[in-house]
């Protein structure tokens, strides 16, 4: 079979496409045909040997796949072959197909395709979890949602809508971005570009401040972030994209009972339990229409390269999803 695959660290023109041997499934396993497959940043640092956890040589990556299942291990009872299915993996990916626990593989309803169905999982189930799980928004609290037009960004919006935010202040770099976000649902819609911009937010909330922040940028943007939340608000920060990793000090939290929570995907994944209600109802979601993905390239399995150069590159906006 077919897989994108690199031998050594390096730009995107280090991918190859390869043949490799068809995975075959373990007793609690599935074999999968690969239908779409979902491209990642996690994918370019994984390519470029800058992931957080090491990354061995020759890899084929890829973690997000829907597909449907072709083969299945003997002790395997949830799935039957011909189901369509969407999954995480750990690595393989990208490739025509690959195998995953059954306890993992989450059923597709009809009506949703495999590019919708990939394009929830890492992005849909971090906005899910950060809004839901571990920030606990409760019905009529005030949200601000950073990069809100970006993956995670975009789909927080609409999830923040669905469970009845009091109101969804966006943040974005343009003017453009912010009025994609709008369009998604936000109430208000702010240029963290600009200075004082945190006063913005807070004069949105007539002067309260914010109950729930998602923040993934670190750095000067997460102590900003403090200052736009209400007493006893929750910031969950979820990333460092600005290359500074947040600075906590735990003094300027005491004041107004902040709280501030670190979230790590993976660590939700060690919970099937979880991850399966959660898709669930993503899919549930997209299927009657209230959630909104925006598909912003679809390629051909042999392109994974230009793929990788595109997103790195910012030439689109939206999930990049590959087709073997």
């Amino acid at each position: 079979m077919k897989a994108i695959q690199f031998k050594e660290y390096g730009e995107a023109d280090v991918l190859n496409e390869v043949d490799v041997e068809m995975p075959e499934p373990g007793d609690n396993e599935v074999q999968i045909e690969v239908k779409a497959i979902g491209v990642n940043f996690a994918d370019t640092a994984r390519r470029r040997g800058q992931y957080v956890v090491p990354t061995p040589l020759p890899f084929v990556p890829g973690a997000e796949v829907a597909g449907v299942v072709s083969k299945k291990g003997k002790s395997v009872t949830n799935v039957e072959e011909g189901d369509r299915i969407v999954t995480l993996v750990e690595s393989g990916g990208y490739s025509e197909y690959v195998t995953a626990n059954a306890s993992s593989v989450v059923p597709v309803p009809d009506g949703v395709e495999d590019e919708q169905a990939v394009a929830l999982l890492l992005q849909g189930l971090t906005a899910y979890h950060l809004i839901s799980t571990m920030g606990r928004m409760e019905k009529g609290e005030a949200i601000l949602v950073h990069a809100a037009a970006g993956g995670v960004g975009m789909i927080a919006v609409q999830l923040a809508k669905h469970f009845q935010a009091g109101k969804v202040i966006a943040t974005a770099s343009s003017e453009e971005k912010l009025k994609f976000a709008k369009d998604l649902g936000a109430d208000a819609g702010i240029d963290y570009t600009k200075e004082d911009w945190q006063q913005d937010v807070v004069d949105e909330t007539g002067g309260k401040g914010v109950d729930v922040a998602l923040e993934m940028a670190g750095g000067d943007v997460f102590t900003e972030t403090l200052k736009t939340m209400r007493a006893f608000g929750r910031v969950l920060t979820y990333g460092a994209a600005s290359g500074q990793p947040p600075q906590l000090n735990a003094a300027g939290l005491m004041g107004r009972n902040l709280s501030v929570i670190g979230f790590f995907l993976p660590q939700i994944m060690k919970y099937p339990e979880l991850v399966q209600k959660s898709m669930k109802e993503l899919l549930t979601l997209v299927q009657q229409g209230e959630l909104k993905l925006h598909i912003g390239g679809v390629y051909k399995l042999s392109e994974a390269s230009q793929a990788h150069k595109d997103l790195e590159n910012r030439k689109t906006k939206g999930k990049l999803v590959l087709k073997p």
